[in-house]
């Protein structure tokens, strides 16, 4: 057998502890991480990675959240993919509420107490992110498309986003004619499946006021996944906003405008790039999650 140095025997029982997490996929050990490992063996984790990356020959892959999809929501996602992979769309308009405090990540979040101690041990303090009752918020609405964008559009504070609002402000007034100035009638319009997107005569409207547009009806629902501006553009302008504190909703909007003023078109271009092959995705898994397939 190799020298494995003084580690030898911590190696081996180590390793034998990796292969049987690789060997039993269905049991929760196979969750633990390269750090648990370290804590709960008191290996090293340099050592951890150098068995697991070296003897192993095993990759680390991190889990994502993701929305639960029941069976109907698996059949709707995949028969209306197939649908809208016949009709590409390179324009779309949708909202977003940025929050003055920035979104809390689990993961990025955690508190180390000595191996004895007991949660209850830990104070309060420790253990738990405060935050006011009512976090301010500015909600924006924006188009996008190949050939350019609109301005970022502010929702004022306590404004109820409905059919009316949505139709008479937002599109009518603000986003149509720059979408309009931008492309001419070389657009087909594109929304998510947001309750005020499917008032009653949205439809008519759409149908009076833009070349094309994919209804309602054809949209998937559960659809963060497939919508361009949901997995590229608001979560480029998302990471960007929080790289500093944000202390009041005029700042927040002063750095909303600000990023979206220097937002790169081709971060938009590629959002749409993506579109067809999400939609190809979603459809290969029968409607399911794809994104790790990506």
């Amino acid at each position: 057998m190799a020298d494995l140095g003084r580690h030898a025997p911590m190696k081996l029982s180590l390793k034998l502890q990796l292969s049987f997490f690789e060997s039993s996929r269905q049991t929760t050990d196979t969750h633990r991480s390269s750090r648990k490992i370290s804590c709960e063996t008191g290996i090293s984790r340099t050592t951890v990675m150098c068995i697991i990356h070296d003897d192993l020959q095993l990759r680390c892959l991190k889990k994502r959240r993701a929305q639960e999809l029941t069976a109907a929501n698996k059949v709707t996602r995949l028969t209306r993919s197939k649908h809208l992979l016949r009709r590409y769309s390179k324009s779309a308009v949708d909202e977003k509420v940025f929050t003055i405090a920035a979104p809390s990540n689990g993961q990025n979040d955690r508190v180390y107490a000595p191996k004895s101690s007991r949660k209850k041990d830990v104070t309060a303090e420790r253990l738990q992110r405060t935050h006011s009752r009512f976090c301010m918020s500015l909600m924006v609405s924006v188009g996008v498309s190949k050939l350019g964008r609109t301005e970022l559009v502010f929702v004022e504070p306590g404004v109820k986003i409905n059919g009316a609002y949505y139709r008479d402000v937002l599109l009518k007034k603000q986003l149509l004619p720059t979408i309009r100035r931008i492309s001419g009638d070389m657009f087909i319009f594109q929304q998510d499946n947001a309750s005020a997107h499917r008032a009653r005569d949205m439809a008519e409207f759409l149908k009076r006021e833009t070349p094309a547009f994919i209804c309602p009806d054809l949209w998937p629902s559960n659809n963060r996944d497939l919508n361009s501006v949901d997995y590229k553009v608001w979560a480029t302008m998302e990471q960007r906003l929080y790289q500093r504190k944000i202390h009041d909703i005029d700042q927040l909007r002063e750095q909303l405008t600000a990023i979206w003023h220097n937002l790169e078109q081709s971060i938009i271009d590629s959002a749409f790039d993506q579109w067809r092959k999400r939609l190809t995705a979603c459809v290969k898994a029968k409607g399911g999650h794809f994104e790790y397939q990506l």
